[in-house]
């Protein structure tokens, strides 16, 4: 575990499933995430890991864990969003977040149903949990590596230009509104998105600093 300082992000990367949590399955779904947040983040930034299985009462105890006493700026969860009744993952964040923001579950499905018709069965959300000196997003997101990267991401042409855009577009600017840390990213992979009076200057070039 590195040291953390003012700047850095950290990120709470949970996957909830039972087969992968019991050894039977290897789980895809953290690999993914750290694949694709090591390509889009630009800033400082480590993350926890937790592998559990689609129980409500552990999935509500790992993300207030991450939170409150890993202290995540963010938290990202994969699995267990659909109708099936081992699927408890919205009802447990929601149960933990002190604020819901809908608008993050409601991209998620526009993105994914320019993919498959299913998408509509999905039931992901966002909340925060807020905390007397600590605020965290905490983010439900699909379970299959590509469905985690089009929810990011957004949807391109074949130029590279943006369609729609990803969820995580906005996710800077929403951990700026929370006191979190002031994060860019690649914008080859996600271009974040803030108004121009929230943005900071670039840093100085060593060329420039003399």
């Amino acid at each position: 575990m590195t040291t953390q300082h003012e700047e850095e992000l950290v990120i709470g990367l949970v996957s909830v499933s039972d087969r992968a949590s019991a050894g039977s399955y290897q789980d895809q779904g953290i690999p993914a995430l750290l694949d694709w947040l090591g390509k889009a983040l630009a800033s400082p930034w480590r993350a926890e890991t937790r592998l559990i299985p689609d129980e409500r009462a552990q999935i509500e105890a790992t993300l207030i864990e991450l939170v409150d006493q890993a202290h995540c700026h963010l938290v990202l969860t994969t699995g267990g969003t659909g109708p099936a009744r081992r699927d408890v993952t919205p009802e447990a964040t929601r149960a933990v977040g002190t604020r819901e923001m809908p608008g993050f579950g409601e991209q998620m499905r526009q993105i994914s149903l320019h993919f498959v018709p299913t998408a509509i069965l999905s039931r992901q959300l966002a909340v925060i949990r807020e905390r007397p000196e600590h605020a965290a997003l905490i983010m439900n997101l699909p379970g299959q590596p590509k469905a985690i990267k089009e929810t990011l991401e957004g949807l391109k042409d074949a130029s590279g230009k943006q369609i729609v855009a990803g969820i995580f577009s906005v996710v800077p600017y929403c951990l700026d509104l929370m006191c979190g840390p002031y994060i860019e990213t690649h914008a080859a992979v996600c271009q974040a998105f803030r108004p121009k009076s929230a943005m900071r200057p670039a840093p100085p070039t060593p060329k420039e600093e003399k």
